[in-house]
C-alpha cells in the first residue's frame, strides 16, 4: 500500500507540475480580445487593430525551430494558397527574435511567397505567450481570439483549418 501511494503521489505531482508550466506560459487566452501590437513592413507600419473585420491568423516561429519548420509548409499550401486572395483574411507570420535579413534568408531557401514580420526583442510575442513556438492565435472579425495552438502535429493543424474554414463561412 505504502508502494501505491507513494507511485500515486509522484504521478499527481508530475501531472501538477505539467500544468502548472504550461498554464504560466500562455497570457492570452481563448475568448480573450488579442492585444494590439504593430509591425513594420516595407510600406510602413501595419496595426493589428488595422484588420478589424477580418478573420486573422498569427504565426509566432523562429527560422531554427523544428516544429516551425515541419509547420510553415503546411501553413503555406493550406491557408496562405488557399486564401491569400480572400479579402476576409489576413495572415501575419512573426519571427521572433531574428533579424530581417535572417528571415527572408529563410524565406528564398524555403521557397516560401507567403509574407513574413520579424519581431526582433520579442516585445509582439511577450503580448501574447512567455515561451514555445511554433504558436498560432486565429482572431475573429471583431478582434477576440477564437483558436489557439502551441506546438504542431497534424491533428492540431487539422482543428485550426476547420475553424479558419467555420469564421470564413466555408463548409469544412
Amino acid at each position: 500500500m505504502k508502494l501505491f501511494m507513494k507511485r500515486l503521489f509522484i504521478l499527481l505531482l508530475g501531472v501538477f507540475v505539467t500544468i502548472s508550466v504550461y498554464s504560466q506560459d500562455d497570457i492570452v487566452l481563448k475568448g480573450q480580445m488579442a492585444p494590439d501590437f504593430t509591425l513594420k513592413t516595407d510600406k510602413g507600419n501595419l496595426k493589428l487593430s488595422d484588420l478589424k473585420g477580418k478573420v486573422v491568423l498569427v504565426n509566432f516561429f523562429a527560422t531554427w525551430c523544428g516544429p516551425c519548420r515541419q509547420e510553415l509548409p503546411e501553413v503555406q499550401t493550406k491557408i496562405w494558397d488557399k486564401y491569400k486572395n480572400n479579402p476576409s483574411f489576413s495572415l501575419l507570420i512573426i519571427a521572433r527574435q531574428q533579424t530581417r535579413q535572417e528571415v527572408n534568408d529563410f524565406k528564398i531557401q524555403s521557397k516560401f511567397t507567403m509574407p513574413f514580420y520579424v519581431d526582433t526583442d520579442r516585445s509582439i510575442y511577450s503580448l501574447y505567450a512567455k515561451q514555445y513556438i511554433p504558436r498560432n492565435y486565429l482572431i475573429d472579425k471583431n478582434g477576440k481570439v477564437i483558436y489557439l495552438s502551441q506546438g504542431y502535429s497534424v491533428e492540431e493543424f487539422a482543428n485550426l483549418l476547420k475553424t479558419i474554414e467555420t469564421e470564413l463561412g466555408e463548409t469544412p
